[in-house]
């Protein structure tokens, strides 16, 4: 293997000591304490399991976590009503709504309900629109912990060509904006693609995000080409369950300068932006400067 391992672990943990010492600032210059409140809907177990990650993270952190568990069959306007609820909660300065909801919900009308100013999660209309535009947005936590991995790498990113594999509203296009807004020349491509591969080689830096097992293979990656694997999916191999991403990471390490593993790459960095991007919703309730490391 030549390709260096950018770990995720290591740099969610760093972030995550920024995010608890601007607490503890807020806390004691202010007497403010970040809080963070997380709606779930149902019993998807995943789900469940990254509730619970956030909400102990949250509490590690030094801030406030709250956590409203509903049943399935809970109603569009309870939904609703409990968002605007906690819209006007002034000791909760992020709201997020756990995806994916029940079918009988309409996930666009619940998103767009939060308040776009608490809304650290990134997925409401006017912080997309911002950041289509260039402007002070709410950035979506994954696509925002592969910036800040690629930037610590990278360094300036100007120039690079960057091909992003995906183009959901969650991670595919916010990530490719990003890029963009970096200076960088960005392709969007995706599993209907004509000839991916030749995309695909061309990238200097490389971000899969389509939810597909180690569809890109190593002599797909440009040599000493960056690579961010976003997807996490679940395959059955030698008769045991196993984690692999959209990269089949044993290839692509022998030709990529840089990869993010699967798991302990781009997951642990999701949650750790969670915080931050609270961190920077209250510093902005609060008019006070925005913590230098937190944001773009």
């Amino acid at each position: 293997m030549t390709a260096q391992i950018i770990d995720g672990k290591e740099s969610a943990a760093q972030l995550r000591s920024s995010v608890a010492g601007h607490v503890a600032w807020l806390k004691e210059e202010h007497g403010i304490t970040p809080g963070l409140a997380v709606v779930l809907v149902g019993g998807d177990p995943a789900s469940e399991v990254y509730v619970r990650n956030k909400g102990r993270q949250t509490i590690e952190a030094g801030m406030s976590s709250l956590e409203h568990k509903l049943p399935t069959e809970t109603s569009q306007a309870d939904l609703l009503a409990l968002i605007e609820q906690l819209n006007s909660d002034p000791d909760i300065h992020g709201v997020l709504v756990q995806l994916p909801l029940p079918s009988h919900l309409n996930a666009d009308l619940v998103i767009n309900a939060i308040d776009p100013a608490k809304d650290v999660d990134g997925f409401h209309i006017s912080n997309v629109g911002l950041l289509g535009t260039g402007q002070n947005a709410m950035v979506p936590c994954t696509p925002l912990g592969c910036l800040m991995l690629l930037r610590s790498h990278l360094g300036d990113l100007s120039g690079l060509e960057a091909v992003v594999v995906g183009r959901s509203n969650i991670v595919g296009k916010p990530m490719a904006q990003l890029l963009l807004n970096d200076s960088c020349t960005v392709t969007i491509a995706h599993s209907r693609t004509r000839d991916l591969a030749s995309f695909c080689r061309r990238a200097d830096i490389l971000v899969a995000a389509v939810g597909r097992p180690e569809m890109i293979p190593g002599d797909w990656i440009k040599p000493g080409a960056t690579v961010i694997d976003v997807s996490i999916n679940r395959i059955a191999r030698d008769g045991k369950q196993q984690l692999v991403g959209d990269v089949d990471f044993g290839s692509a390490a022998e030709v990529a300068g840089a990869i993010t593993p699967v798991p302990g790459g781009v997951g642990p960095m999701t949650i750790a932006c969670l915080l931050a991007n609270t961190v920077t919703a209250c510093c902005r309730a609060h008019r006070l400067s925005e913590p230098e490391g937190l944001t773009l």
